[in-house]
C-alpha cells in the first residue's frame, strides 16, 4: 500500500477559479492538460477545495483545444461564443478547417 506523502511543498498556493491564496496541502492540483499522472516536467496549478468540489468531473475531451480554437483570451466575448458553439456542435476543429 501506499504511504502518504511526506515530500510536498509546505509553501501556499493560489486558487486559479477565486483567487484564494491557501496552503499547498488544502489545494488540489490542476493540471490544464487532464494527465495529472505524468508528472516529469510538469508545473501544476490548484485550486481550493470548494472550488475543486464545484468543478465537473467529466472528461473533458480536447476542451484545452477547442478553447484556442475559439479564441479564448484573444477574441471580444460574443465572436468567442459563436466560434464555440460552431466547435462544438459541429465537432472539434478549428474554424479554418470547419470551412474547407
Amino acid at each position: 500500500m501506499w504511504g502518504a506523502r511526506n515530500n510536498r511543498d509546505d509553501s501556499r498556493v493560489t486558487c486559479i477559479a477565486c483567487g484564494e491564496t491557501i496552503d499547498r496541502a488544502d489545494a488540489r492540483e490542476y493540471d490544464k492538460h487532464g494527465d495529472r499522472w505524468s508528472r516529469r516536467d510538469k508545473k501544476f496549478e490548484y485550486l481550493c477545495k470548494p472550488c475543486h468540489r464545484d468543478l465537473c468531473h467529466q472528461p473533458r475531451s480536447d476542451l484545452e483545444a477547442v478553447l484556442e480554437a475559439s479564441g479564448a483570451g484573444e477574441t471580444d466575448r460574443d465572436a468567442f461564443l459563436e466560434r464555440y458553439a460552431t466547435l462544438v456542435e459541429g465537432g472539434h476543429g478549428s474554424p479554418e478547417e470547419r470551412e474547407r
